[in-house]
């Protein structure tokens, strides 16, 4: 592994910004003393979305949540499991060279944007238990946190930078590092291990119905770098944890888009809108920290189990200055 540090700490905005573009697959840099970790990936196409049968959800639903004709029923038992927002599964070729965050954005990497005055907001580090409010620390990732916060965020290391290259990941960035060049249900293979990715044994017993005494119910988000939670590239906690917000828009259906910047393209062109998550948390059920798992949540919601991370685009153009 690659580690490369730029101080910035003090750049002006109008100082020439590190293109990264030699970088090879699996560096890790930081841009800044405040600024995240970053893991370089590597060029590649993949298959976005689902295999039909691989999620073990009994449950399947039809059409917009918001639609009349909205259906949620039990599959039968033998027929196969697709979740529509899933499919259709389809190649996606990686053609924007980029970075994506080595973990979700911390807290304390937060506070540093609460300290500098890029971030007004100041959510509550707390995630309530059985027995209280469990206080979290400065290195668990940041939690209560919003699509527009997240804006925020990027807004002020974009500045400390001196150049537009950091944003939330598209879906289809997010999918491709939380595969890591595998096509099992998890980056890690068919199944999970609590020493792998926080998540939840209650939910995942609830939609199993059977008893999995081997999953360590924790109930919080754990730091970001406790567990064996790296994927074969390195990139941490993309299953489970806190849940992440990317920069695509919800479709019922994926779009079947053939690259990155058509992904790319298609998120900067809407807005507002209801914004896709991913990753699970961990609060939930296994099956839901698969990279194909998809969610909906509007663009100011808050939860103390929803964070997200950033992708660092490494080739920096003029337009970009």
């Amino acid at each position: 592994m690659i580690v490369a540090a730029i101080s910035c700490a003090d750049r002006p905005a109008s100082a020439q910004v590190v293109s990264h573009g030699s970088l090879p697959p699996f560096s890790v840099f930081k841009d800044c003393d405040q600024c995240p970790e970053m893991v370089v990936m590597p060029a590649g196409s993949f298959m976005m979305g689902a295999v039909p049968g691989e999620s073990k959800d009994p449950f399947d639903i039809y059409g917009p949540v918001d639609a009349k004709d909205f259906v949620l029923r039990v599959r039968g038992p033998d027929e196969i499991n697709i979740i529509p927002s899933e499919h259709p599964r389809h190649q996606v070729e990686m053609d924007i060279p980029y970075a994506i965050g080595r973990n979700e954005v911390t807290h304390a990497e937060w506070m540093s944007c609460v300290a500098d005055g890029g971030c007004p907001y100041v959510p509550d580090h707390r995630v309530l238990t059985m027995t209280g409010y469990r206080t979290l620390g400065p290195q668990h990732p940041v939690i209560n946190v919003s699509y527009l916060d997240a804006q925020d965020y990027v807004a002020w290391l974009n500045r400390r930078v001196g150049a537009q290259v950091y944003r939330l990941p598209t879906e289809a960035e997010w999918e491709y590092a939380a595969r890591a060049g595998t096509d099992t249900p998890f980056a890690q293979g068919d199944e999970l291990r609590s020493d792998q990715a926080n998540f939840s044994r209650s939910a995942t017993e609830n939609l199993l119905k059977m008893p999995r005494p081997d999953i360590i119910e924790r109930k919080a988000p754990v730091p970001v770098n406790e567990l064996e939670a790296a994927n074969a590239w390195g990139v941490r906690h993309m299953s489970g944890n806190v849940a992440e917000i990317t920069l695509s828009c919800w479709t019922d259906t994926h779009l079947g888009l053939a690259t990155d910047s058509a992904y790319l393209a298609e998120a900067e062109a809407k807005s507002p809108c209801r914004r896709v998550g991913k990753g699970g948390a961990f609060n939930t059920a296994m099956d839901g920290l698969r990279p194909a798992h998809r969610f909906r949540p509007e663009e100011d919601y808050r939860r103390a189990f929803f964070g997200f991370r950033l992708i660092r685009e490494l080739l920096v153009q003029e337009s970009k200055q």
